[in-house]
């Protein structure tokens, strides 16, 4: 969807585009945007005044949105994923009731930015279970957890349960908070590391579930290489190997995975493709103010 938005966007009004943050956390997706005249900027600041502007699927802050409207940019769309849009309006709901949020995620990521920004007086940011055991908040009666939606629940389980030690009464996250695409794909690691040798990840460094995926497999006592794309691939990692998996990073372009598995079909690899969990789920293309269509 996000992609798509700012696909669309291009197509309607030609470069300059302006997006803030990388619209998804994918070097592929970001440089080919690049090189057609999408400018991705980490401040408002650098978006000249009455230039168009697009919010990444991270989603953003609202004294971020107030700088844009300040500052009379075009903002003529927000590519928001809608399950960060839910957590937003739950750390609302919550504020609103006079409940403190424990955020769980890493403190950097676009994601907990943006999110922390709708009560960062309310909010506190746990990223592991050592800071779950020395979070402090001022009513633990009153207290919600909340996660940044690309953790599954397996990276999140042991933090929870040390923060629950502490604060038996708080609110605990909902499971439809938890990216779907990320939850699938971690489940589908675990099954292919029990039939493969190595396996590939494609998805970018930044791209926090695509570490994740290589994190799992490793756990298993699988090898995994987090490549960007086939281009990457260092065949003396495929010295002994009777077996490769393939997966991807949930902002992977799929022409990335399938150009992979092509060159190693070349290489004369049978490919088995092993079926899981179908991700089934669309969102609609965000509306905006001037009718992009």
């Amino acid at each position: 969807m996000a992609v798509e938005t700012v696909e669309r966007a291009l197509t309607k009004y030609g470069p300059p585009v302006y997006v803030f943050h990388e619209i998804v956390h994918n070097r592929n997706v970001v440089d080919g945007f690049t090189s057609r005249g999408v400018v991705f900027v980490q401040s408002v600041d650098e978006v000249p005044a009455g230039a168009k502007l697009i919010f990444s699927a991270h989603g953003i802050s609202p004294a971020v949105r107030e700088q844009a409207n300040q500052k009379k940019l075009q903002v003529i769309l927000d590519a928001t994923c809608p399950l960060v849009e839910k957590v937003h309006r739950e750390i609302n709901r919550f504020v609103a009731k006079g409940y403190w949020v424990i955020l769980i995620g890493h403190v950097d990521h676009d994601e907990i930015v943006g999110t922390r920004g709708e009560a960062p007086e309310r909010i506190r940011i746990v990223s592991n279970i050592e800071e779950a055991k020395q979070v402090r908040v001022r009513n633990p009666d009153r207290l919600a957890v909340l996660t940044q939606t690309t953790l599954s629940l397996d990276d999140t389980k042991e933090i929870i349960e040390a923060l629950r030690q502490r604060f038996p009464k708080m609110i605990t996250p909902l499971k439809e908070d938890i990216c779907y695409a990320t939850q699938n794909r971690q489940d589908a690691v675990k099954e292919l590391s029990g039939v493969a040798d190595l396996i590939f990840v494609i998805g970018s460094p930044n791209s926090e579930n695509s570490n994740q995926l290589c994190r799992v497999a490793r756990s298993k006592g699988v090898p995994a290489y987090l490549i960007n794309n086939y281009r990457e691939i260092n065949l003396d990692w495929l010295d002994g190997i009777e077996r490769v998996g393939i997966t991807s990073g949930a902002s992977a372009p799929e022409q990335l995975v399938q150009e992979t598995v092509n060159y190693l079909s070349e290489m004369g690899a049978e490919v088995t493709h092993i079926g899981f969990k179908e991700s089934d789920v669309h969102f609609a293309l965000p509306s905006e103010k001037e009718g992009l269509s």
